[in-house]
């Protein structure tokens, strides 16, 4: 009796823990809808989805697929910082310059517009919408648990060749040791995964938190899929999946770090251990 008490108690804890952020997101969407500026066409949703529309279009078009005229200059001038740095001296065949190039990117079209459109235009601070501090550790054990989750599917995938082909992004041969330009990209992988929580669970889940309630989680969800497409399938797949998961948090805890945080160990793990394997 005593351990049906205890797994009750246990199952009643975890169905709270998933309900209550979905109850009060329903609630305020009612609030909202019921309320003067709920009668009204939203602003602030129609711009965070077409602005979304639009970025996720740029970083397609001219950051990963595409071509820029401002890449050449940019390319260049990452080749001459890298000068002023002895272990950075040598030759990589632009690796770093290329993957550096899409990072700075991905930050302008992932937090710097996005940011700039919270400031100018919906006229609210950044740590309403997912960059605030104050108590960003809480829930710290969940995020834990999803990385504990995870680990075995990391590990059986980097045993694949379709990952191994996909991952890391730096091209290393097989037997070659990652040089140190390998590990400053590592750092500017970290900066692109802040900026990838951000957009999509910071912007898109805060800016249509009121208007959509609980279901900005999937509207966010469908876009983030589609940036995994041409990945291996099973990473686009888990995509979904962590999409749901990553947009459920972002909307309890109302902050990116500790996805961001998640997405960035999840990727080193990912990286070393196909760096193990070649």
């Amino acid at each position: 009796m005593e351990m049906t008490s205890l797994w009750t108690s246990i199952w009643v804890g975890v169905r709270e823990f998933i309900a209550q952020p979905l109850r009060e997101a329903r609630e305020e969407q009612l609030r909202h809808l019921h309320s003067d500026e709920g009668g009204k066409l939203d602003g602030q949703t129609m711009v965070m989805l077409v602005s979304v529309a639009v970025l996720l279009t740029l970083q397609d078009y001219y950051v990963s697929n595409g071509s820029s005229p401002i890449e050449g200059p940019i390319r260049r001038w990452l080749e001459a910082c890298f000068v002023y740095f002895p272990a950075l001296r040598y030759d990589d065949h632009a690796e770093l310059s290329r993957l550096g190039y899409w990072s700075i990117g991905n930050f302008a079209l992932y937090v710097a517009i996005p940011a700039t459109v919270v400031l100018g235009i919906f006229r609210q601070p950044l740590s309403q919408f997912g960059l605030k501090l104050r108590g960003w550790h809480q829930n710290w054990w969940v995020y834990l648990a999803f990385y504990l989750l995870l680990l075995p599917a990391v590990v059986l995938a980097s045993q694949w060749q379709s990952f191994q082909s996909k991952y890391p992004f730096y091209h290393i041969h097989h037997g070659e040791i990652p040089g140190p330009r390998f590990y400053v990209w590592e750092l500017l992988y970290a900066v692109q995964f802040v900026s990838l929580e951000f957009f999509f669970r910071g912007y898109m889940i805060q800016a249509g938190r009121k208007r959509l309630g609980p279901y900005v989680i999937f509207v966010m969800t469908i876009p983030y899929c589609m940036i995994h497409f041409g990945k291996p399938i099973q990473e686009t797949l888990g995509a979904i999946v962590a999409g749901i998961l990553l947009g459920f948090m972002a909307l309890k805890t109302r902050s990116i770090w500790l996805g961001a945080a998640l997405h960035i160990a999840v990727a080193w793990t990912m990286d070393g251990l196909a760096v193990w394997q070649k």
